[in-house]
Formats: C-alpha cells, structure tokens, sequence
C-alpha cells in the first residue's frame, strides 16, 4: 500500500486510562492486536499506570504480566469511593505531563472515569488545569453511581462527542446503555463479545473511521480559530 492519499490531518491524541487491576501496558497490547492499522495509524496513544497497586487479584493475571493498578476503590454497590480525588488529580497531572491531548480513551473502570470527567471538568470539580476534553472513546463503560459524583459528572447533557462501544455479552451493557442517556450525540459501535476491547468488523471499523475523520476535522477547525 502506498502512502499517497492518507492521513494529512494531525492525529488525534488520546491519553488511555485501562481497566481495574490491569496496566497501561496491557491496555496498550490489548488494542494493538485487537484494531487494525488503518484505525491505529490514525491515533496518538498515551498509556499511563493508574496511581495506586491493585489490592486484590487481577483478572488477567496468568494472561498479561504484572504489575497491575487501579484508578480508585469502591464498594460493592458502586456507590462509595475510596482515593477519588486523588485519582481526579493524578489524571490530571498526566494530562499536563503528556499532553497537550484531544480526548480520553478508556476501558472498564478507565472508561467510567474518562465519560464522567467532560461534566466534571465542565463543573470546576476536576481537569480545571488542562484545556477542555473534545473527544471521547467509551469501551465497557458505565456510570458512576455515586449521587454526589453522578449530579456533577451527568446533570447537563455532555456536549463532547463521543464514541462508545457495547458488548452483547458485556456484564456492564445494561450500565453502558443508561451511560448513553448523559451524552448529546454518542455514536455507539455494538459488537458480539463481552466486557473487552472488541475486533472490528466490517461495520464497525466504517463507523470508527468516518468518526475519527469528523473528529479530526472539527479539532482542525478548533485550532485554525
């Protein structure tokens, strides 16, 4: 394949927040060997470690190598959180540190975190440092049900576009459904597995493209302003 013809705009920059009790190196396989080049080519990826060591046994253990981290703890009902504002910081130290960056990608408990920040940067709560979240990629995410955290994060419509996929078989689909509710114009990607970063098929990676070249051209516009 020649060259001639391909990407001319700059790539869209993303800072990647992965799932409970996994790494960014995980993250960052896990995608690598899932999408294709054509939707990689187009993505400056930026894999941090989450702050704190996992406390308890990982899920990949015996599938990636340790170490293994977490974002923040919480309780059963997902209600309680322990190292939140820490975690909200820590996010934000990063952005400064790697960016300047487009958008959040996340997976799992990442995913949760990164679809609540454009309303929690939007109130003053978080992100008040770095310049306004544009784009989003939401894998296996979910709300935070935290009445504190959830009327900051979701109470206005949030106006940054957004990408979400939905796993048939994901036990958090039901929570990545209702997700939808809080964004003004999410584009959902749904694909056959479970709570994991899915393959593409042929619908999905048509959908994924034409959603990064809009991205791409309304942050192209946003930087000629």
């Amino acid at each position: 394949m020649g060259s001639e013809g391909k990407i001319t705009q700059k790539k869209l920059r993303f800072l990647c927040l992965h799932g409970f009790r996994t790494s960014g190196e995980v993250l960052k396989k896990q995608l690598v060997t899932k999408w294709p080049e054509s939707v990689l080519e187009r993505l400056d990826l930026v894999f941090v470690d989450a702050p704190l060591p996992c406390r308890g046994k990982s899920e990949v253990e015996g599938i990636f190598d340790p170490p293994y981290y977490e974002w923040f703890q919480f309780n059963k009902e997902f209600t309680e959180y322990e190292n939140f504002d820490e975690c909200l910081a820590y996010v934000e130290d990063c952005m400064l540190k790697h960016g300047p960056f487009d958008g959040l990608l996340g997976f799992s408990q990442g995913a949760i975190l990164s679809a609540a920040l454009p309303g929690l940067q939007a109130k003053g709560v978080a992100l008040k440092r770095v310049p306004k979240l544009n784009v989003l990629i939401i894998i296996g995410g979910a709300k935070f049900r935290n009445q504190s955290v959830a009327e900051k994060a979701y109470s206005s419509p949030i106006q940054c576009p957004t990408l979400h996929f939905l796993g048939e078989t994901d036990f958090l689909k039901q929570y990545g459904v209702e997700l939808l509710e809080s964004f003004a114009e999410p584009l959902v990607i749904h694909h056959p597995k479970g709570h994991t970063i899915p393959r593409l098929d042929e619908d999905g990676l048509k959908n994924m493209l034409s959603f990064l070249e809009r991205m791409e051209n309304e942050v192209a516009g946003m930087e000629k302003q």
